[in-house]
């Protein structure tokens, strides 16, 4: 098992606060900060946990989630999807993922950490 997170997301302020909190917690973070790059990063680095922003460049994250499920090597990769939005359709949407959690920015470091570790295999 690996302790590598990939992190999803296109505000550099936000990916870099994640990526120092996540550091911090022992755990490796590639990044990606578009949906294009989402999935050859998660190729790459065969991740245990993707967080995944909803709104990115180049695509949904749900359509990136969408081509996670569809490989072979990252079908069964929790996701937790992670978003501005208060839109509960996206919530909605998120939960017919099968190991996802989703939390609405601004979200508390406690939150990651238990949505990680209730993911974490």
């Amino acid at each position: 098992m690996t302790n590598t997170i990939l992190l999803v997301e296109d505000d550099k302020k936000i990916s870099m606060a994640l990526s120092l909190r996540l550091k911090s917690m022992g755990y490796l973070v590639d990044s990606a900060a578009d949906a294009v790059y989402a999935m050859k990063a998660a190729v790459r680095c065969q991740p245990e946990v993707i967080l995944l922003d909803i709104n990115l460049p180049g695509g949904s994250g749900f359509v990136v989630a969408d081509r996670l499920r569809a490989s072979a090597s990252l079908s069964s990769t929790p996701i937790i999807f992670i978003t501005a939005s208060k839109d509960p359709a996206m919530r909605e949407r998120a939960s017919t993922y099968h190991d996802s959690r989703y939390l609405e920015k601004p979200f508390q470091a406690a939150q990651l950490v238990e949505a990680i570790d209730s993911l974490a295999h």
